[in-house]
């Protein structure tokens, strides 16, 4: 990225990222972490339904579809949606390292306009990590997967306990998600916040 800022510089002691040995495998796809994200659920009528899978070592593939809903300029990608894509794709490079982190910074450069109607190819990596800070990048391609750039990030995520969530969460979506009788998609309603 042109002028990434100096809180996006992993520190002279970062150590280089490890994949959890319990995460999913290279191609399984991860699925909505909640039906009710924006980014990933099924359940939100205008989300992105991003579709991500695990990469190799500690990266993630993923696709969406920019529909009717996601425009800013007429038949335009808004820049927000785009940023969101990003932002869900890192995010979800923390299950690969089975921690749960919020972002903390994200900086994103937008090189070419994305018009409606084309799906966004995105790849993301962690780049290194120190203490509670995870650094990674983003780049989404239009085009096919190896298409031109047309967005990309540097992001920085902190790791959190869940009680970030319980804490700060609306009540109502907390108990709700709690109270699920699927063991596992309580449990992930809970894993990371992209």
């Amino acid at each position: 990225m042109s002028g990434t800022s100096a809180a996006l510089q992993p520190p002279a002691d970062a150590v280089k990222p490890v994949r959890h040995p319990d995460a999913p495998a290279p191609g399984e796809l991860l699925g909505a972490h909640y039906g009710q994200c924006f980014g990933c659920g099924d359940e939100q009528a205008h989300g992105l339904h991003l579709k991500a899978r695990a990469g190799e070592g500690v990266s993630i593939t993923a696709e969406f579809t920019v529909q009717t809903a996601h425009q800013g300029a007429p038949g335009l990608a808004h820049g927000g949606v785009l940023a969101t894509a990003l932002d869900e794709t890192l995010g979800s490079l923390n299950w690969l390292l089975r921690v749960i982190a919020v972002t903390g910074r994200l900086e994103t450069d937008f090189v070419l306009p994305v018009p409606v109607g084309t799906t966004l190819y995105l790849e993301a990596e962690v780049t290194a990590v120190a203490g509670r800070k995870i650094y990674c990048s983003a780049t989404g391609r239009i085009g096919g997967p190896d298409g031109p750039v047309a967005v990309r990030a540097d992001a920085l995520f902190i790791e959190v306990k869940v009680d970030h969530f319980i804490d700060h969460g609306r009540e109502e979506e907390i108990q709700a998600a709690m109270s699920d009788p699927d063991q596992v998609r309580r449990a992930r309603a809970f894993e990371v916040n992209p």
